[in-house]
């Protein structure tokens, strides 16, 4: 199994986020028993909380966490899902990085690790998704 992590899961851990720190680092753990992917949207999300990219790369490294590059086949996924998104009225806050992510990981990888079930649920209905903090 291969499970694409969301951003807010590692930030979760990095921070840390009291409230959700142990259900995070839990699912994060659970999910390294198949392969942990980000794509590279994730990753510049990540390196803002970095000094270096070496200690991003660092952490990502310990983790066992691989970085893709979106395919172009979830680049326009991404695309038709945040024009459908405006088109039903979808809140301006939702910026293309979001949907890029439930893009790479229906395409790219097994399951999404999110805390924002709600989110990709229903923009991704066929996308498996795992909330450690459910």
């Amino acid at each position: 199994m291969i499970t694409a992590i969301d951003t807010n899961v590692l930030l979760d851990i990095l921070v840390p986020n009291e409230e959700f720190y142990d259900a995070s680092a839990g699912g994060l753990e659970e999910s390294a028993a198949g392969s942990l992917v980000i794509c590279d949207i994730v990753y510049a999300e990540l390196c803002v909380h970095f000094a270096s990219r070496h200690e991003c790369d660092a952490f990502l490294e310990s983790n066992e966490i691989r970085v893709q590059a979106l395919t172009r086949e979830a680049h326009f996924l991404a695309s038709r899902a945040c024009r459908k998104y405006r088109e039903q009225g979808g809140k301006r806050t939702r910026i293309l990085p979001d949907f890029s992510i439930g893009a790479h990981a229906l395409k790219q990888a097994t399951r999404l690790l999110s805390r924002d079930r709600g989110f990709y649920r229903q923009l991704f209905p066929s996308l498996e998704l795992y909330d450690p903090a459910a």
